[in-house]
């Protein structure tokens, strides 16, 4: 399973903001720790506000935080609304345009290992993925 760079901006920040969940963060304070895009974690932040995983407040003093306790929030309910279920075309809700329907022999076992991937994914909290606070005399550190 291959998760896209907007799925893995956002667990990224979301294990941040659970690291120190009662914090209010800047957008580019999360992206210059992080080494991402501001533009695009911009519109990650606004997913992720869409979806009620975050809180936003505009102006000065502003910032986004959790909007439910880590504990409260799994990975698998953050990639189902980013990510969407549409693994391959034929999963698609129109059906796709896929020539080997209604035959194809794969379909069923991608879906038999998307449904394993989102289970685990689904019984994983997101404060048993918190990313700690780096301290002021270690270096940072890769993520997810």
């Amino acid at each position: 399973m291959r998760l896209t760079s907007f799925t893995d901006f956002a667990l990224r920040a979301l294990m941040r903001l659970a690291g120190e969940p009662a914090r209010s963060f800047a957008t580019s304070e999360i992206a210059a720790e992080f080494g991402i895009s501001r533009n695009h974690l911009a519109k990650v932040v606004r997913n992720l506000a869409d979806g009620g995983f975050i809180a936003t407040q505009r102006g000065a003093g502003g910032g986004f935080t959790l909007a439910r306790p880590p504990a409260s929030i799994t990975l698998g309910e953050v990639v189902r609304a980013l990510e969407g279920e549409a693994l391959v075309e034929c999963f698609r809700a129109d059906g796709g345009h896929c020539v080997l329907t209604p035959r194809c022999r794969l379909k069923a076992k991608l879906a038999a290992a998307r449904e394993a991937f989102m289970r685990e994914l689904d019984a994983t909290t997101l404060a048993e993925c918190a990313y700690p606070a780096r301290s002021k005399t270690s270096p940072a550190r890769g993520v997810a």
